[in-house]
């Protein structure tokens, strides 16, 4: 079973509160990761002012972890979502790749929403 299968029993269920918003810069990311027996789940909120939005922590290219050793996830100017694994730039948005070694890609969402000051799954 996939990171990004939408039946994967590690994917936090919709309400799930993920962190206060306020644990997130601005502009800023964070990466969560939720295990169920052997399924794995790995997503990361981006943050801009009181908006958050959500991806799936897998490069539609590779399959691999978008932050690499790093940790990042942005470009150092904070404007798009980076591949570590090869450079690819994703616009934070929609998750569309804008850059990189395949067209027609995009990140997959993973639907969060804020609520009472909190990160929450959709």
């Amino acid at each position: 079973m996939s990171r990004t299968d939408p039946d994967n029993p590690a994917r936090p269920m919709p309400g799930t509160v993920l962190c206060p918003l306020d644990e997130i810069a601005s502009p800023g990311a964070r990466g969560f990761r939720f295990r169920v027996d052997q399924a794995v789940f790995a997503g990361f909120v981006v943050r801009r002012g009181e908006a958050v939005v959500g991806y799936v922590d897998s490069c539609p290219h590779a399959g691999w972890p978008l932050a690499g050793p790093s940790g990042r996830f942005l470009t150092r100017d904070n404007d798009l979502i980076l591949c570590g694994g090869h450079a690819a730039l994703f616009r934070i948005d929609d998750g569309a790749m804008v850059a990189g070694p395949c067209e027609n890609l995009a990140l997959t969402p993973w639907p969060v929403r804020i609520e009472d000051g909190a990160v929450v799954t959709d």
